[in-house]
């Protein structure tokens, strides 16, 4: 036992749980990483694919929506800048999303609504209440169908199918809000907002990023691509590859998604969370 660090009983259980997952081929390969008053334990189990070469310590994967929290520090940095204000309308900088018109219900038709209260706010989007966002409901109601022929990106990410950004927020200011902002958490189309929104400032989404969070940290490898012989493949549920190494992640993206776009490693990810 360790005195005040980490426990070697409690990693010894981990790491056979973790082992646990490859050896039955759930996972092909994990890494865990248990930093702990500046101690610090990493594993590596198992391959970058099944079948595949061993897992590296700087294997890169899919970090999906662990993508928003970097994408909201950038804004809080952009915020202690006085670049961007949380309480502030963001019309001049979103146009496409001023005058807003709001589903009179949010499972009703598309041309009834009514005027939106207020305008949209950095607020809006760092807490998810824009107003628009994906719905987990029985029913697939009007605005969802509407979202999703607009190529929003209300499911699972796939930059390759995404209009570019302006594109896309054209589309989505051709839509009304599904409820005024404010009044409802609705998941990550926010952070998709924000992504647009941090690069109108900066130049670019990825300029943006590395300006306030990557690179003071030092995370180098955090990007919206990586090379294929440094990718993991990515499985959907069970066996089915969801993207291979040469696939969209080994690309630019048309659409940089603050909410799902960057892949990154686990001591990239230890330098932003610790």
């Amino acid at each position: 036992m360790s005195t005040g660090g980490l426990s070697k009983a409690r990693l010894g259980r981990l790491h056979d749980v973790m082992a646990g997952y490859v050896e039955r081929g759930e996972v092909p390969g994990v890494i865990t990483l248990v930093e702990r008053r500046g101690e610090l334990h990493v594993d590596v189990l198992g391959s970058v694919a099944f079948g595949g070469p061993g897992l590296r310590r700087d294997s890169v994967f899919r970090i999906s929506s662990m993508t928003k929290p970097i994408a909201a520090a950038a804004a809080m940095v952009l915020v202690e800048q006085c670049r961007l204000r949380l309480d502030e309308p963001l019309d001049e900088l979103l146009p496409e999303l001023a005058d807003r018109r709001v589903l009179a219900r949010i499972d009703g038709p598309l041309d009834e609504t009514v005027p939106a209260e207020r305008a949209l706010t950095l607020g809006d989007l760092l807490t998810f209440r824009m107003g628009f966002g994906q719905l987990y409901l029985p029913d697939e109601p009007p605005i969802a169908r509407a979202a999703n022929e607009a190529g929003l990106g209300m499911g699972p990410p796939r930059p390759s199918e995404m209009p570019e950004p302006d594109e896309w927020m054209r589309r989505l200011g051709a839509l009304p809000l599904m409820c005024p902002p404010g009044m409802r958490w609705l998941y990550n189309t926010g952070s998709d907002v924000l992504g647009v929104l941090l690069a109108r400032v900066c130049g670019s989404l990825e300029g943006a990023l590395r300006e306030t969070v990557l690179d003071p940290l030092g995370m180098d490898d955090t990007r919206f691509t990586a090379p294929a012989d440094r990718l993991v493949t990515s499985y959907a549920t069970g066996s089915a590859v969801y993207d291979p190494p040469a696939g969209e992640w080994s690309r630019p993206p048309r659409f940089p998604s603050a909410a799902a776009g960057l892949v990154s490693t686990v001591d990239d990810y230890l330098s932003f969370v610790a």
